[in-house]
């Protein structure tokens, strides 16, 4: 079946114009004005902007952890993704110490195959590193991963700066990537200790993120950094938080590194004030990294504003209250993370763009067509073209909303940004020329498919 959207704006990186779009089952045909489509189904999308699918390349679905197992599947999770205009998701498919990485990737599968709303790819975390792991990367990246993660802290994901250094190596010869958590585990762990033996328990919440400073991560961002350039490899600095984690990146790149960056929605909106709310409350706003001040918000802006910031992702890594409540006695026990996946597309733009931060053709950058190339997604995704999935969110620039947890796809039972009004958002959601969500509803599930790296 065809389908003629007529009468919107097309937004791409690299500018916006009045153009119709015509699809055929899953693919863009042809972009133009006035396209004659008598065949088509015609959809009037005046007034409307028409942005490629967004894509969010980073999320914790269905992931054991801190003893639990995060609130979302790749069932209530990608239903988020899609209900806020994201059609394509990148996974952290995991290897736990002493799996093989076809073990870790036939997991992943099981836990997604037939479940996701929205397409989805997987970078793959490595948390153990051996020859045997060592060859078996050859045959993942053959097979369509060229993404990793590297963990610099967490007792159960942590590699030291050898293996580090051998990883990089590795991709390197197969032409893949890997993004890295940055945090100095020495400090964390040594703070921690500081924090119980001061006052004798770790109950009071406020005190968190003093456990897990700025410099902690500025120091593992710069040892990164340096890690990458003695292998001369591009690298990924994953949901960057903070004014002295930047500053280590502006240096590299100054020096003429090839740095990627990523930074989320909650490290431009929220601040370190969360945690003085005390008890369920604070520990609502628990995530690694954590919070931190408005003047470190205001970098983040100015840095994804002039282009220095490459991705906004989500982190989506969420868990309810009650699972929040391991931590009552101990906030080292609270698992770290938040719900983000239907959010993120507003507040980008409602933060953004209405208020003059970001142009359309950034946030498209930002959202879709940045991380598409970036992890081999592109054409394929994130860009309306001849030839491309056609994913596209109409968006409604007028339209006033509120976010609240009662109307959110996600199964975590808060929203970290609940009663906040916002101006614009996805009314419309198409998932390879089927309309999968409006307004928020979902209208087709589990049509997602797994996409491979091109």
């Amino acid at each position: 079946m065809k389908q003629l959207f007529y009468g919107g704006t097309v937004v791409s990186k690299d500018g916006c114009r009045k153009a119709d779009i015509l699809t055929e089952g899953e693919t863009i045909i042809e972009i133009g004005e006035h396209l004659p489509a008598q065949d088509a189904k015609r959809i009037d999308v005046t007034g409307k902007y028409l942005f490629p699918g967004f894509i969010d390349g980073h999320t914790h679905m269905d992931l054991d952890v801190s003893n639990t197992v995060t609130a979302d599947g790749f069932d209530t999770g990608t239903k988020a993704e899609l209900a806020g205009g994201t059609t394509c998701i990148v996974d952290f498919a995991t290897q736990n110490k002493g799996e093989s990485l076809d073990f870790a990737l036939k997991h992943w599968h099981q836990k997604a195959d037939g479940k996701a709303s929205c397409d989805y790819a997987f970078h793959l975390a490595l948390s153990d590193w051996n020859e045997a792991v060592s060859k078996e990367l050859a045959a993942v990246v053959e097979n369509g991963i060229h993404s990793f993660k590297l963990y610099t802290t967490y007792d159960a994901m942590v590699v030291d700066d050898k293996a580090i250094y051998e990883i990089f190596s590795r991709l390197k010869q197969l032409g893949g990537i890997a993004g890295v958590h940055c945090e100095n585990k020495g400090i964390i762990d040594a703070r921690l200790e500081e924090a119980l033996n001061k006052k004798g328990n770790r109950r009071s919440v406020a005190d968190y993120p003093k456990t897990r400073p700025a410099a902690a991560e500025a120091e593992a961002v710069s040892r990164i950094l340096k890690i990458a350039a003695c292998v001369d490899t591009p690298v990924i600095i994953v949901h960057l938080s903070s004014k002295e984690g930047w500053g280590e990146v502006a240096r590299a790149r100054a020096k003429g590194q090839t740095v990627y960056v990523e930074t989320c929605p909650q490290y431009l909106l929220l601040d370190d004030s969360r945690y003085e709310e005390g008890g369920s409350e604070a520990r609502k706003y628990m995530i690694a990294p954590p919070l931190r001040s408005r003047q470190d918000q205001e970098v983040l802006w100015k840095a994804l504003s002039d282009g220095g910031i490459q991705t906004v992702c989500t982190d989506h890594c969420s868990f309810t209250t009650a699972q929040k409540e391991m931590g009552r006695d101990d906030f080292a026990k609270t698992p770290c993370g938040m719900p983000g996946a239907e959010e993120r597309p507003a507040l980008i733009y409602h933060y953004g763009v209405n208020a003059g931060r970001l142009t359309l053709e950034q946030m498209c950058a930002c959202l879709s067509e940045n991380p598409a190339k970036l992890y081999g997604l592109y054409p394929k995704k994130g860009v309306l073209a001849k030839g491309s999935d056609a994913d596209i969110v109409v968006w409604d620039p007028e339209e006033l909303w509120t976010l609240t947890k009662e109307s959110q796809q996600s199964a975590a039972d808060y929203n970290p940004y609940e009663g906040v009004p916002l101006k614009g958002r996805a009314v419309q959601v198409y998932l390879r020329g089927g309309l999968a969500a409006d307004h928020g509803k979902i209208c087709s599930s589990y049509s997602g498919r797994y996409i491979t790296a091109g």
